[in-house]
């Protein structure tokens, strides 16, 4: 009997794969988002599929999305879960305590990565590897950037003195976490904050910092017998701490079209085949799922002005970049664009004004199963919600 696959959203993945220990327990923050997003992935499911959340108010919601966007996949509860054979877990990404998580609820080992396998995803994640990564794919006087891992206190005091701006990274970390900006001075702060990360991860990323006129990703599929595959790119924005803001919706054609304002068409074509190849040989049978690859478009005073940094970053794991690509490419009018947000409100009750706000002055427009023009939540609002993923487009 085929397995029938079981989406779950555990956005604490990049936290959990940092720590490594199989009883980590998020923080509340991460906690509240996995709560009010769980959802989440009925928008990116293949048919069929089962998504992990509590029944309460979810599905109500996900009953409404299924009329109005003949959505396919079904919710499932973690009692439901235990009581059920043949489970193939599809996770945000994978990690220890997710795991033993799943173990606990008496989904089959053999459906799952072994903890080997997870050390190798874990190195696999490591900054080191968008490291050594980037100049393989620096194609041409038209690309960019320079990055570092530098394993001692003292090496990365010389880099952030020899650069003007910089930017420290923890290997493992994500959504923003974990950096630190530095203006050519290496504080005692600074200094203590390496000490502490090199001696958990083993190092510190360390970059120049560039004026960029766009973030954007290139977003493939790993097949896990070799072959990694591109699957569309992702256009998005980041706050001036460099967290996750959202994503522009638009064809993959719109999306080249806005590139090539900056950059070559064949500079982007080349570096589609180009990461296709590296990460085939980079990730081999050692990863089966979606990853992406941030970059951006970055400024200079000299030329060519505009320049592509192609690996900022890895991410194997599920990405939201890829979760507005398959809701643009599935659920919006081919000829709309619009604007996808993940949107954090402090106090109980803020999110559902916002929403019910967004609705009266935003109202949905749908045309056989597809928006054309509106504001939708792709997860439920209630008064306790602080998380919200939504969109809209006209």
């Amino acid at each position: 009997m085929s397995k029938k696959n079981l989406y779950i959203f555990n956005p604490d993945n990049d936290l959990a794969l940092a720590n490594g220990d199989e009883n980590y327990m998020p923080p509340a923050s991460a906690r509240q988002m996995t709560t009010d997003l769980a959802l989440l992935p009925v928008w990116y499911a293949a048919s069929s599929g089962d998504v992990l959340a509590s029944s309460a108010y979810n599905l109500t919601f996900l009953t409404e999305m299924q009329e109005l966007f003949s959505l396919s996949a079904n919710l499932i509860t973690e009692p439901e879960v235990a009581g059920k054979e043949h489970v193939q877990p599809v996770p945000w990404g994978w990690n220890a305590a997710l795991r033993k998580r799943l173990l606990l609820l008496n989904v089959q080992e053999e459906s799952m990565p072994t903890l080997e396998q997870l050390g190798r995803l874990t190195q696999l994640s490591h900054r080191s590897t968008a490291v050594e990564l980037l100049p393989k794919i620096q194609l041409n006087e038209g690309f960019c950037g320079e990055s570092a891992y530098l394993k001692t206190v003292d090496d990365v005091k010389v880099f952030v003195e020899d650069h003007q701006e910089s930017i420290l990274k923890a290997p493992l970390s994500g959504s923003g976490k974990g950096l630190n900006r530095c203006k050519g001075l290496f504080t005692p702060a600074i200094s203590g904050w390496c000490a502490r990360v090199a001696e958990r991860q083993g190092g510190v990323a360390a970059e120049p910092l560039y004026e960029k006129a766009e973030d954007f990703a290139m977003e493939f599929f790993a097949d896990g017998a070799g072959h990694v595959s591109f699957m569309g790119y992702s256009l998005f924005r980041t706050g001036s701490g460099g967290a996750y803001e959202g994503n522009d919706l638009l064809s993959n054609e719109l999306i080249e079209e806005r590139l090539t304002r900056y950059v070559p068409l064949s500079d982007l074509h080349q570096l589609r085949v180009s990461l296709e190849e590296e990460l085939s040989q980079i990730v081999g049978a050692d990863y089966s799922g979606y990853l992406g690859v941030d970059m951006m478009v970055c400024i200079f005073a000299d030329q060519p002005r505009y320049r592509i940094h192609p690996c900022v970053e890895i991410n194997l794991r599920m990405n939201m970049g890829l979760v507005a690509r398959m809701f643009y490419d599935r659920y919006v009018q081919s000829e709309a664009t619009g604007i996808f947000r993940i949107e954090y409100s402090a106090t109980a009750g803020e999110a559902l004004t916002k929403h019910q706000e967004r609705t009266l002055k935003y109202p949905l427009r749908i045309t056989q199963n597809r928006l054309s023009s509106g504001y939708l939540s792709l997860t439920p609002i209630t008064g306790k919600t602080h998380y919200s993923a939504w969109v809209l487009v006209e």
